[in-house]
């Protein structure tokens, strides 16, 4: 037991680790300065007569300090909206709440701002984009025919049905005004640089808040497709079919392509992913003495699957010492999906906790951690789970089968029961889910 707690403490030390390398704040400084009368990137000058800032998702408020405190008076206004408990506050710009990941009208109003701010921009002007991880929800402006509760009926079947978030974002791009490039149009002719902390395996900028100043190869009958394979069309709302149809038929225009002129005057820069918090997890381990692997930056599939497989590698390493050798240690990045089938609370990460606890039953000095970069793992105020070897003994001993409560969707009710929920509350920050793998020195 004293084993087990320290090596639970261990692993909880290297994911605040990983957690705090992400903050918004110092991903932003690492790539933005000012220069002369106006802003760099990198090794990019962009001059501006004028700064407004723009920006969405859960690390927007963040980024959005950061931002001030670099340029300072350069910055004449701005507005960005985050997620409900991600605020903080700023002097130049201004800072909003909304609804994630169910849409609100908050986020409707904010998107509307937003559209406005970035109309009036002029060709010597600079829009200084902040896109993080929840701007797909966050910034929600219905398009011409659809309403509020028209998308948010949308976007829950969707998040209900394990479809992965390209597919889901290829959806939302086509049922909102700003999305998929959309908001870049609106930008010109002033210059845009968007400063992107990606939540997504990979860093495709065309998904990633569903990509509201990048070209969006996804077209209507992409977004048709994905509605069918997850066996949704019938069950959208009316409205949304009928813009389907009018878009397959060319009635509607398609949103901003590759190739478009208009991305010319766009700038992106990556400031953070889940890159980054997976190679700071691998060296706060290796600090405290682990041997150390990043298995994979790209993790995804169904939750509960996802957990089996982590638990056969824990089970690999317990005997045979690979694919690395006591005290080991396993870090994986990405996201995976929950096909919701019953009526319990989860979330994605816990999910994958529970299935992995049951696979480490009574083994000893081992841990599985499954946490979300943002604090916030489904509809609950947990960030995920942290089990080990006696998780599911504790789940039966607290009244809870902790498999009937996986079938059940129930994972937070089981990881409640046996002290392993992680909460953590807002962290400020949204790239890719972390998963710790960790087995102790004892043999």
């Amino acid at each position: 037991m004293i084993e087990a707690a320290r090596l639970r403490r261990t692993v909880t030390q290297i994911m605040e680790q990983a957690i705090a390398s992400v903050d918004p704040r110092s991903c932003v400084k690492r790539v933005l300065a000012k220069a002369g009368d106006g802003v760099q990137v990198g090794t990019h000058s962009f001059p501006a007569r004028r700064v407004v800032v723009v920006g969405f998702g859960k690390a927007a408020g963040t980024m959005a300090q950061a931002v001030e405190g670099i340029l300072e008076e350069r910055v004449e206004a701005g507005l960005v909206v985050t997620a409900d408990g991600y605020g903080v506050e700023c002097d130049r710009i201004e800072v909003v709440e909304a609804s994630h990941p169910v849409p609100d009208s908050r986020g409707v109003q904010a998107a509307r701002r937003i559209a406005s701010i970035v109309d009036a921009a002029g060709e010597d002007d600079l829009v200084l984009v902040l896109i993080s991880g929840g701007g797909s929800s966050l910034l929600m402006l219905p398009a011409d025919g659809l309403t509020l509760d028209h998308l948010r009926e949308t976007n829950e079947l969707l998040l209900r049905s394990g479809a992965p978030i390209q597919a889901v974002n290829a959806v939302r791009k086509h049922l909102d005004q700003l999305k998929g490039g959309q908001l870049a149009r609106r930008c010109a002719p002033a210059q845009v640089v968007s400063l992107i902390l990606s939540d997504v395996p990979g860093d495709p900028l065309h998904v990633i808040a569903s990509g509201p100043t990048v070209p969006d190869p996804t077209t209507f009958l992409d977004a048709h497709r994905v509605l069918q394979d997850y066996e949704l069309w019938d069950r959208v709302p009316e409205a949304v079919r009928t813009r389907f149809a009018r878009g397959l038929k060319g009635a509607i225009p398609e949103t901003p392509k590759p190739g478009d002129p208009l991305f010319r005057g766009v700038y992106k820069a990556i400031v953070g992913s889940g890159v980054t918090a997976a190679e700071a997890a691998l060296g706060a381990g290796e600090r405290l003495g682990f041997t150390g692997l990043i298995l994979t930056t790209e993790l995804c599939g169904e939750a509960r699957e996802v957990g089996q497989v982590v638990a056969s590698l824990v089970r690999e390493m317990v005997r045979w010492g690979r694919p690395v050798p006591r005290p080991g240690l396993l870090v994986l990045a990405g996201e995976t999906t929950v096909t919701v089938r019953g009526s319990g609370r989860g979330g994605r990460n816990q999910e994958a906790a529970l299935a992995a606890a049951l696979g480490i039953a009574e083994l000893e000095d081992v841990v599985v951690c499954f946490v979300g970069t943002d604090g916030q793992d489904g509809p609950t105020d947990a960030a995920g789970g942290l089990v080990d070897g006696g998780s599911v003994g504790r789940m039966a001993a607290g009244g809870v089968d902790p498999r009937a409560a996986l079938l059940n969707n129930d994972a937070y009710g089981a990881l409640s029961a046996s002290g392993d929920l992680v909460v953590t509350g807002p962290t400020g920050t949204n790239v890719a889910d972390l998963c710790l793998v960790a087995i102790g020195a004892r043999s």
